[in-house]
């Protein structure tokens, strides 16, 4: 235990400066409270830090998810002492008997000696005097007290079927009375740990969704969506005018979808908040994209791409002029590859200007552009307006029109290297992709340099992952890459699942790529208007490898499953035929 004030020790360690202290100690002149728990509110701390400190600083343990007890056994120990689940929901705590093996936890009277028989009360607040007076009272063994996550009172009072949020009754349409609502603390609290357990979790997004009695909050963990909370209906007026409020939406305009965006701060991180409203049956759905603010963007090598293939990409758009295009799906990463080629562009000597949908993070010395539908800032019209700007590269957030499309080939003829998106499920499909958008064949071959494609795949687990065995994988290698990844001795591995990666396996994603460059053969082939697989033999001819094959070497390396690309990539029919495999494009694990 430590004798050092929390915020001393929140300041020692990092976690908080002295300006945090100052802010917070102002609130608590005016309204109350403990000081870190103010500062979770501020944004200035996250809770499990402040937990973490908590328990350094009084000897209390941290109550964990998978040691919570079952809802009958909360429910027996509320009827047992003739309390209300409605006064431990507003205690923001949960007390249940146990048998457990608690050898080194604080007891109530401050010894540290294990017990056969006890009652463990997990709350917020252990220190609250009402909950401990209370508690005291009712037991008739000794009590264990342990700090918890707030959320996880929230679940347990969830189970209940009672209102963990503290918010109860009809809410009223009215938008000063919504107002009222989204700044009372239970709101606020709520709203706060809901961001700070996506950051926890590493959400990219947190989609919030009403019902007809309840409504849910999913987080989008690696690609794949995950609930982590219910709540009543009654309560999701409140909390979704809180969500708007914080990103400047109109409160009051419930019919109509709006868009926002705000800088937060949680858990000490500055945020921004992209946030996308709809109105549905039962109310707004609404998705929230968080983005980190930071001045650092990956390198492609530490996203997955193989060191050769991020030096010839970075040499494509070094060229004065042409095209290059990032394709894929939504959720694949090509943002976050074009920022990346941007900022090994932006060397202070190159006028860079981009043009965005929305403009997803501060490039320092890059001109960026938002696009504004509404206002007729389309790409087509921002690309016209960005040629009078005499820019040296310039970046189109996505190719989705004729218009766009044909005056992208006209900067890149005049001069310009110009980087942009197509949704196409391949590299090589982006070529015929743009033939539908009305760009000539001959015009094509001039302009295009280069077209990646890409996806994201989940990260095995390194803490729980296990070795497959021959036979789990061997039906699933394709057999003209089977005798290669068998030679190289692949390290195929399958997802188990533990805490760290919370059950699931996988902890983190890779990219899988393929770079497709354009050559003279492929140029020439384009103008005599060659099919997508004419053009795919002579691309193989010269090196090029696929998504499938890209993503069937990280198996091998052990970085991701091979249920994982199957989920993510479909096996190319050429890939499952009993052809050899091709000498000139080894596979190897090195």
């Amino acid at each position: 235990m430590s004798r050092k004030p929390i915020g001393q020790l929140l300041i020692s360690k990092g976690l908080a400066t002295a300006v945090d202290i100052d802010a917070a100690a102002e609130v608590q002149s005016s309204v109350g409270g403990r000081i870190g728990m103010i500062l979770v509110r501020l944004g200035a701390v996250s809770e499990i830090d402040l937990l973490r400190t908590l328990s350094e600083q009084t000897g209390w343990a941290i109550q964990i998810r998978d040691e919570m007890p079952s809802p009958s056994a909360v429910q027996s120990f509320i009827e047992e002492t003739r309390t209300q689940s409605g006064w431990w929901a507003a205690q923001e705590a949960v007390a249940w008997r146990a048998r457990p093996s608690v050898d080194g936890e604080e007891l109530a009277d401050g010894t540290h000696k294990p017990v056969e028989d006890c009652i463990i009360c997990a709350a917020v607040d252990p220190l609250n005097l009402t909950l401990r007076g209370v508690l005291e009272q009712v037991a008739d063994r000794p009590i264990i007290w342990r700090l918890s996550p707030r959320n996880l009172i929230a679940t347990a009072m969830d189970d209940l079927d009672r209102d963990g949020l503290g918010i109860s009754g009809t809410l009223t349409s009215d938008a000063a009375r919504l107002r009222e609502l989204a700044e009372e603390a239970p709101v606020i609290d709520f709203v706060n740990a809901v961001f700070a357990e996506s950051i926890q979790m590493r959400a990219s997004d947190i989609h919030v969704e009403p019902f007809e009695d309840q409504f849910f909050v999913r987080m989008r963990v690696d690609g794949i969506l995950q609930t982590v909370r219910a709540a009543p209906r009654s309560a999701f007026d409140a909390v979704c005018s809180r969500i708007k409020l914080l990103s400047g939406m109109d409160i009051g305009e419930r019919r109509l979808p709006q868009d926002g965006r705000q800088a937060i701060r949680i858990s000490g991180q500055d945020i921004d908040l992209r946030v996308s409203t709809l109105p549905a049956a039962w109310g707004e759905s609404i998705v929230m994209r968080l983005l980190g603010k930071t001045s650092r963007i990956p390198q492609l090598t530490e996203l997955g791409m193989p060191k050769a293939d991020a030096e010839g990409l970075a040499k494509l758009v070094e060229q004065p002029n042409g095209i290059v295009l990032i394709t894929g799906p939504t959720g694949s990463g090509k943002t976050t590859t074009i920022y990346r080629l941007l900022s090994g562009l932006n060397d202070g000597q190159r006028k860079i200007v981009t043009v965005e949908d929305p403009v997803e993070f501060d490039l320092p010395g890059v001109v960026q552009v938002h696009v504004r539908s509404d206002i007729g800032l389309t790409f087509a019209a921002g690309l016209r307006s960005i040629l009078r700007q005499d820019p040296d590269v310039i970046m189109v957030g996505e190719i989705r029109d004729s218009e766009t499309a044909r005056i992208a080939v006209q900067a890149a003829l005049t001069g310009h290297m110009v980087i942009s998106t197509v949704h196409t499920n391949s590299a090589i499909a982006a070529l015929p992709r743009l033939i539908d958008l009305g760009v000539e064949n001959y015009l094509l071959a001039d302009v295009l340099r280069g077209v990646v494609g890409q996806r994201l795949v989940r990260r095995l687990c390194k803490a729980c992952s296990k070795p497959a065995k021959a036979s789990d994988w061997r039906t699933i290698v394709p057999a003209n890459l089977y005798q290669a990844v068998q030679d190289c001795g692949a390290d195929f591995r399958h997802p188990v699942g533990c805490a760290r990666c919370n059950q699931t396996g996988y902890s983190g994603r890779v990219g899988i790529y393929e770079i497709l460059h354009f050559t003279p053969d492929i140029a020439g082939a384009m103008r005599e208007g060659a099919s997508e697989m004419q053009i795919a033999k002579i691309a193989m001819a010269t090196g090029y490898r696929s998504m499938f094959e890209d993503g069937m070497l990280k198996a091998a390396r052990g970085e991701t499953s091979l249920t994982e690309i199957q989920r993510v990539i479909a096996i190319p029919e050429s890939e499952m035929d009993d052809d050899p495999v091709r000498s000139d494009v080894p596979l190897s694990v090195e």
